[in-house]
């Protein structure tokens, strides 16, 4: 692997169909999309199929906001995801993500992907990525915290 790929695997405790729905749902990716932990999602548009396209925005907590775009290639429900990335801000200059889901017992095994990032983005993948999965692990705990611990209110 080379400098123009990041790569991260993670073990979340969630089950594999709830981080595909993680990273499928606009509801739930503008839980955890963006690398500033008190940042929020403001819009998401996914059409998630093969040659279905999608557009993401979040607010940093200083109110900058950033859009990323792109087209899904392949789309293995509860399995594979592999998608274009852009950023708005950056138009031409387009990358690929790539991410596996595995079930392990309780946990979800995601091999992730991010493919020629290049120096030409401004970005800093390796730490936005890292610190957008943080995000994701604490919502999908919540939620599974929520689940089989207490009723409505």
């Amino acid at each position: 692997m080379n400098q123009d790929t990041i790569a991260i695997e993670t073990k979340i405790i969630a089950p594999v169909e709830q981080v595909w729905k993680a990273w499928t749902d606009p509801s739930l990716v503008l839980r955890w999309f963006g690398s500033d932990p008190d940042g929020l999602g403001v819009k998401a548009q996914m059409d998630v199929r093969s040659g279905g396209k999608f557009e993401v925005t979040f607010a940093n907590s200083d109110g900058a906001q950033h859009t990323c775009y792109g087209v899904y290639a392949e789309v293995e429900e509860s399995g594979r995801l592999t998608f274009s990335w852009t950023w708005k801000s950056e138009p031409g200059v387009e990358s690929f993500v790539t991410v596996l889901l595995a079930a392990d017992g309780a946990f979800t095994r995601t091999q992730f992907r991010h493919a020629g990032v290049g120096t030409k983005s401004a970005h800093n993948y390796l730490f936005g990525w890292q610190s957008s999965f943080e995000k994701l692990e604490k919502v999908l705990t919540s939620a599974t915290d929520h689940q089989s611990g207490g009723g409505q209110q």
